[in-house]
């Protein structure tokens, strides 16, 4: 059994490196060797991502791709993906293509307001919490005004401060329920330091409240913490066509395609298994700009599912419908974004994508981001209700088998030109580079 370390951030990564390869890999050199290979050669460059977290050993390099085509409200954008799951660029590029030619997306922010909560306990009677509430409500944003002073010059701030009754869902517990405006920043650390300033403010002047008694003046607060649920930071983004030019594939009509797409999503709307999957897929496409452009995914999953959660019931995030001969399809989601701060400004390659999206507003790239979401929806279930999901996905897959098979370059060729018209499968595959190799 290995024996616990004491004080492992403070040796050096070389020493951390030393002792974690001797004590957990079987073959140190071996493992030495890989941990460095994947350092960047620009001492600077690597530094800079040492920085980002604690404890580095290395950098795990993720494939950034770019999906061309992409016509979002009349604007073209080649929108760049950091994903390691095969077949999703290629999915959102055939999509963005596809309604490139019939109009392109479009994309209506529905709002952007963002939320912090303090919780706390309180013993006494509701009423009079209610009136100190009130009593102090000013004061908790003139406590807050130097935290709020550079925000409100850009036209954000705090929105609004609610007293919230719990008590029904725990004992004697309270919230204030506050609302912010972050404009271009997706706002974390502002909205944080607002809180923890109204919970400082919310327990001390509770002392000098005359009309509480001393049991009541001993407000406990639990935590004061921004919520990633924004159900009210929210993008819609849309196709439609006419169904007669819903033309997918020879081998199905434009009306049976779009009715078809129309019953997978209704399935996803009532089964939680299929929305899971369903809801997914549209994650594919969002995680993989959110991700590139320094975003925080983990939030926007974790808001995401909450808000498909929101009426009680996991759902699909995207609706289809035919109406008067049209075929639409959209999607609305939360997303609470930044293009300031964070790495925005501190990654290189999270700049540079920035800028390949023409540095958008924190609205815009929540428009960019939904309609990556929606087009990968849309790639989705349109295989799925026509040819099958593996055949595309198992053809994009191909290069990591061959890979994972140790096929050289001549190999590669050999085999992407037998498997165009040949069903890719594990086996298939190591059965046919076998017979390449051992013709007899």
């Amino acid at each position: 059994m290995t024996t616990p370390i004491s004080g492992f951030s403070k040796l050096s990564k070389g020493q951390k490196i030393d002792w974690l390869t001797e004590h957990y890999t079987k073959d140190p050199e071996a493992s030495k060797k890989l941990i460095l290979a994947y350092w960047n050669q620009d001492s600077d460059l690597q530094q800079l991502h040492d920085d980002f977290i604690e404890n580095t050993i290395t950098n795990l390099y993720m494939p950034l791709g770019i999906a061309p085509n992409f016509l979002i409200n009349d604007e073209l954008y080649a929108i760049p993906m950091a994903i390691e799951e095969s077949s999703v660029v290629a999915a959102a590029s055939k999509a963005a293509k596809f309604w490139m030619d019939r109009g392109g997306f479009t994309t209506t922010v529905l709002g952007t307001e963002k939320v912090g909560q303090v919780h706390f306990i309180f013993t006494g009677d509701f009423k009079q919490l209610e009136s100190y509430f009130n009593s102090i409500k000013e004061k908790l944003h003139a406590d807050s005004a130097h935290l709020t002073e550079s925000m409100a010059k850009r036209g954000g701030g705090i929105s609004a401060i609610e007293l919230r009754d719990k008590t029904d869902d725990l004992t004697n517990y309270y919230q204030l329920h506050c609302t912010f405006e972050t404009k271009d920043a997706m706002g974390a650390n502002f909205i944080n330091s607002c809180l923890e300033q109204f919970a400082t403010t919310l327990k001390e002047e509770a002392f000098g409240y005359d009309a509480f008694t001393a049991e009541e003046k001993q407000i406990e607060v639990v935590m004061s913490i921004l919520s990633n649920y924004v159900p009210n930071c929210v993008v819609k983004a849309s196709v439609s066509c006419p169904v007669a030019k819903l033309t997918i594939s020879s081998d199905i009509s434009s009306e049976l395609f779009a009715e078809k797409m129309v019953r997978a999503v209704a399935i996803a709307k009532v089964e939680p298994y299929r929305a899971v999957t369903h809801n997914k897929g549209i994650m594919n496409g969002i995680d993989a700009v959110v991700l590139a452009t320094g975003n925080d995914f983990r939030a926007i999953e974790a808001g995401v599912h909450a808000y498909a959660a929101r009426n009680g019931s996991y759902s699909s995030l995207t609706h289809a419908e035919i109406k008067d001969g049209v075929f639409r399809f959209w999607i609305e989601l939360p997303l609470a974004l930044g293009t300031v701060g964070g790495l925005t400004k501190l990654h290189p390659l999270v700049k540079l994508n920035l800028e390949l999206l023409q540095n958008p507003s924190s609205k815009k790239l929540m428009q960019i981001i939904a309609v990556a979401g929606l087009a990968q929806n849309f790639a989705a279930v349109s295989s799925l209700v026509t040819t099958g999901i593996q055949k595309g996905h198992m053809k994009m897959h191909l290069m990591n088998m061959l890979n994972q098979l140790g096929a050289n370059t001549t190999e590669k060729n050999q085999l992407v030109t037998h498997f165009k018209t040949n069903t890719v499968t594990h086996r298939g595959v190591s059965d046919a580079l076998e017979q390449l190799r051992n013709p007899s």
